[in-house]
């Protein structure tokens, strides 16, 4: 197994809220671990949360006693948003701080995802898959029929996420299970990505570069290229 990430401030930003960890190898009971998250709130409450969050998460998995992977992540989403919750009430600078949260972990050909919030885990093989389902405004738009999936790329209310790690006294995430197939890999972005880059640009950069790191940069490249008007995180996971 191989994975690459990078992130990037952008070219509108002045600080990096994304966060992004990996571990190829056991973290508790869980055989591996890849997570992107995006924060929100001032500068340096965006920049604490989505950090905090990810540190928090994984301490949490590694003193876990559960076996099963998908407890394990769902108990230490629960547990971090009351943490980070905490942490906002430490501080004035810390007041409405939240991010975005995607997780998964390989399980011999079996994909475990989670997410909350709008950053994205997609399938990459003949074609591209997007997993993760954007909890936001304008996703529940497309879903009842107010405007379509192109219309939602460029919404003034894109921005408007409905669920968020610290965004409330309880959170649910969303999980899947997916089973992989060879020569796929697996994409996570934050949205500074997924905005920045079409799901078919997405595609034919990774089918075009079998060197997961050069895929990596050049995704980075291509939305800064195209804007980089969010700070832009990418992971490619090559089972």
């Amino acid at each position: 197994m191989k994975a690459c990430a990078a992130t990037d401030v952008g070219r509108e930003r002045v600080v990096n809220q994304d966060y992004v960890y990996y571990s190829l190898t056991k973290i508790g009971n869980l055989p591996n671990v890849f997570i992107v998250a995006d924060g929100m709130g001032g500068h340096k409450a965006g920049d604490f949360a989505s950090r905090f969050t990810v540190e928090t998460f994984s301490e949490l998995v590694r003193l876990s006693n559960e076996k099963d992977p998908i407890t394990i992540i769902s108990n230490a989403i629960t547990d971090v948003n009351v943490r980070l919750l905490e942490e906002a009430d430490k501080s004035a600078d810390y007041t409405g701080m939240g991010t975005t949260l995607v997780v998964a972990t390989i399980c011999g050909n079996k994909l475990l995802v989670a997410n909350v919030g709008d950053s994205r885990l997609y399938i990459v093989g003949s074609g591209i898959k997007q997993i993760t389902r954007d909890h936001s405004l304008v996703e529940e738009m497309v879903s009842m029929g107010e405007i379509d999936r192109q219309e939602a790329r460029t919404h003034t209310q894109k921005n408007i996420i409905t669920r968020a790690i610290g965004g409330y006294d309880t959170v649910e995430a969303e999980m899947f299970a997916v089973d992989l197939e060879q020569a796929e890999k697996i994409v996570m972005c934050s949205d500074g990505l997924s905005n920045m880059v079409e799901d078919a640009e997405i595609l034919d950069i990774v089918k075009n570069n079998t060197d997961i790191g050069a895929a990596v940069e050049c995704l980075v490249r291509r939305a800064n290229e195209n804007g980089g008007s969010d700070n832009i995180s990418v992971m490619i996971i090559e089972p």
